[in-house]
Parts: C-alpha cells; sequence; structure tokens
C-alpha cells in the first residue's frame, strides 16, 4: 500500500484555484481527496448565508458567482468564523476536520481552530504560521490528500498553473 501524503498549496487568486481544482479533476484527481479554503467574502460582497444540501452547495447568498462554481463541486462545505483569522469558506473532506477541531473543548499550543486543523492532519506549526498567514492575506489553500505516485503527477498539473506545492 502506497502511503498518504496531506499536502497544500498556496494559491494566489480565487481563479487560479478554481482552475487548478478543475485541471485536478480532469486529471483523474478524486474530489474526495481535495479541499480549498479561502476567505468568506472580499470587500463589497457580504455572505448571507447558504445551505447544504446533500454536501453539495446551493446557495452562497451575494457571493454566488465568485464561490459557485468549484467550490459547489467539492464534497461538504461550511462558512466559518474563525477567531483571529476571520471568515473562511471550506469546502472538501477538510470540513469535517476544522469542524472536529472547533468542537474540541481546547486548542492547544496557541494555534486558531484552523491551526489545530491543520495539526491534526500532521502539518508542522511552522508551516501552520505560513498557511494561516496566507488566509489572512487573501490567498486560498488547496489541501490534498495523495499517495506518492499522485503527489508527483500533481506537482506536475500545478506547476502548469505557477503553483508549488509546500
Amino acid at each position: 500500500m502506497t502511503a498518504s501524503n496531506k499536502v497544500i498549496a498556496i494559491v494566489e487568486t480565487h481563479k487560479q484555484a478554481e482552475n487548478a481544482i478543475k485541471t485536478l479533476a480532469e486529471s483523474g484527481f478524486e474530489l474526495d481527496k481535495l479541499s480549498i479554503i479561502g476567505k468568506g467574502y472580499q470587500s463589497e460582497e457580504h455572505a448571507t448565508g447558504f445551505y447544504n444540501t446533500g454536501d453539495r452547495v446551493k446557495n452562497w447568498g451575494k457571493t454566488g458567482a465568485l464561490w459557485g462554481g468549484v467550490w459547489g463541486t467539492l464534497l461538504g462545505s461550511g462558512l466559518f468564523w474563525i477567531p483571529t483569522v476571520g471568515s473562511l469558506l471550506i469546502a472538501g473532506p477538510f470540513v469535517t476536520i476544522i469542524v472536529t477541531a472547533l468542537e474540541s473543548a481546547a486548542v492547544t499550543g496557541g494555534l486558531t481552530a484552523l491551526g489545530g486543523a491543520l495539526a491534526s492532519i500532521g502539518i508542522k506549526k511552522d508551516s501552520i504560521i505560513k498557511y494561516e498567514m496566507a488566509i489572512k492575506t487573501e490567498k486560498y489553500l488547496i489541501i490534498m490528500d495523495l499517495n506518492d505516485e499522485q503527489l508527483i503527477n500533481a506537482k506536475k498539473i500545478l506547476k502548469d498553473h505557477e503553483i508549488n506545492i509546500h
């Protein structure tokens, strides 16, 4: 059995994140192994709410055009308020991990719920700080659960989109 790797790519723009997810899916990567995290809304867009039916997003409020595309195809979705980070939209299996971190009685080591969730999947604390800062500066994270062969292929695919896996 091939080992599983939890890897993260920092993506500069929403369009770049969307294109990367689409390309990975078209290349045979399973959507249930991909998650995306981004800030909840931009300055002129305010989330009015959404509901989730059958693990698919149906309404992102006023942000529908921005978030509806790729985000609606990933399994599981949520809008979360994380102190010191702000509002986060998360789609994919990472939703379950963040919910577990939010429900736990205490997040240890001075980490936010996002940091605690990242630590729970094996991300090192120095990297967690880098990923939280990326989110705070309006970037996106693509979290992938890949075996060794998939990791090599993902690096090649994402390099074409000028994205590096960290």
